[in-house]
Parts: C-alpha cells; sequence; structure tokens
C-alpha cells in the first residue's frame, strides 16, 4: 500500500468522470497523467487495464443497445492496427513517444475547437479508416478515442448506443493491446498493484460521470475539455526540455 501513489489515483478517477462527460474517453487525459509519475511503457500497461473496467462499466451503464454494423467496420480494423501500434511501439524510444503524444493532443484539440462543424461522410470507408486510425493510435500512444468518436459522431447514434457501442470497441481494442503490452513487458508488479484501484476507479468514474452527464450541458463541458487536452498536451511536450 506504500508503494501506491493516492494523487495519481485521484487524477484516474477524475480523467475518468470528464473522459465521461466530454465523450473522448479517458485514456486522452489519463495517459499524460499519468506520464507524470511512471514510465510511458508502464503508463500503456496501466492504461489498457484501467480502460478494461472502464469500458465494462460503460457497456452495463449504457446497455441500450449497440450499432453492431459499427462494431464491425470500425471494431475489426481497430484490433488489427492495435496490434500494430503496441508491438511499434517496442522499438520507439520512450522520450519521443511522450512528444509525439504532445502534438498529437494539441493537434486535436486545435481540430475540434477550430473545426467546430467538422463533419466526416457516414461511409464504410470512412468507417474503416476510422477504424485504422483510432486503433493504431491506442496501440502506440494509449490513446485513440476522440478519433473513435470523430468518426462515430458522422452517424447521428443516440447518446447511449454511441457510448456503448464506443465502449464496446474500446473493449475489443484493450483485451488486444493488454495482451501485446504484457508480451512487451510493460504489464509489471508495478502495474499490477494498481489493477484493482484503478477497476474501482473505472467503474466509480463512469458512473459519477452518466450521473452528471444529465446536469451538465455537454456542448459547453465539451469546449472545456478541450482546452484542457490542449494544456496538457503543451505541458507533455515542455516537461520533456525542462
Amino acid at each position: 500500500m506504500n508503494n501506491l501513489s493516492y494523487p495519481f489515483l485521484l487524477l484516474a478517477l477524475l480523467a475518468e468522470i470528464i473522459g465521461t462527460i466530454g465523450g473522448f474517453g479517458s485514456s486522452v487525459f489519463f495517459v499524460p497523467i499519468g506520464n507524470f509519475y511512471f514510465d510511458f511503457y508502464t503508463v500503456l500497461g496501466l492504461t489498457a487495464v484501467f480502460h478494461l473496467s472502464s469500458n465494462l462499466s460503460k457497456m452495463i451503464l449504457f446497455k441500450n443497445g449497440l450499432n453492431k454494423p459499427l462494431l464491425l467496420y470500425i471494431g475489426i480494423p481497430s484490433v488489427l492496427f492495435v496490434i500494430f501500434g503496441s508491438i511499434l511501439s517496442k522499438y520507439l524510444d520512450g522520450y519521443w513517444l511522450e512528444i509525439l503524444l504532445g502534438f498529437f493532443l494539441i493537434g486535436l484539440s486545435l481540430l475540434f475547437l477550430l473545426k467546430k462543424n467538422l463533419i466526416i461522410q457516414p461511409t464504410h470507408k470512412n468507417s474503416i479508416l476510422g477504424g485504422v486510425f483510432s486503433g493504431f493510435s491506442a496501440g502506440l500512444l494509449g490513446t485513440g478515442g476522440a478519433i473513435r468518436g470523430l468518426t462515430m459522431a458522422a452517424f447521428n447514434l443516440e447518446k447511449s448506443v454511441f457510448i456503448a457501442t464506443s465502449a464496446a470497441i474500446d473493449m475489443m481494442i484493450d483485451l488486444t493491446r493488454t495482451i501485446v503490452y504484457y508480451e512487451n513487458g510493460y504489464i509489471n508488479t508495478k502495474t499490477l498493484i494498481y489493477v484493482p484501484f484503478l477497476f474501482a476507479i473505472g467503474l466509480i468514474g463512469s458512473y459519477i460521470g452518466k450521473r452528471l452527464l444529465v446536469h451538465i450541458p455537454q456542448t459547453k463541458f465539451k469546449n472545456l475539455s478541450l482546452f484542457f487536452i490542449l494544456i496538457i498536451g503543451i505541458v507533455s511536450i515542455g516537461k520533456q526540455f525542462f
């Protein structure tokens, strides 16, 4: 118990709540936060484990059906390319992966902030491409939910169906990358001690996020989340040079 970082656990809970309300998923906050406490590879392992419980809870809390076509067109390429990204991460230095993550977060936040009416056409081709890029990003950088969310938004799904379908796809991704990360050596004793706590945080954070979602205008909160992501991206790059 003395080896646990309680501030990290508290921030993980906050990341789960904000990720649920904002619609970007917790990893976009969890990964850069984790990098302040652990090396990048350990954070990748922790993220995969954390997401398993997070997505399971979302599938239970938002269980009003799944969009099976999207589960197929986005889910399958996501799983295939998360394997590729997870394997590639082993051969890239964690220093450069953190910098790449910072630029990814900055680019992602600016894209959503400046292109508020950005629309992707709801086609099978775009669904597959969204799955490819979100899966690869999840495997390499630990986060890809925002890319998948942008792709799925084109299909104008009912909120609970959107969250349940996204969580189901994410579950497929996390089960796959957990195996690869384990083989890479990212999941070790340092990681496993946090598993029961992160599992509980995933359930509690998703529940709190769902309750708050009813009372908070998602559009306004989404913009606030994007500013957080932008700041986190800048800080992630800055800490590599100072």
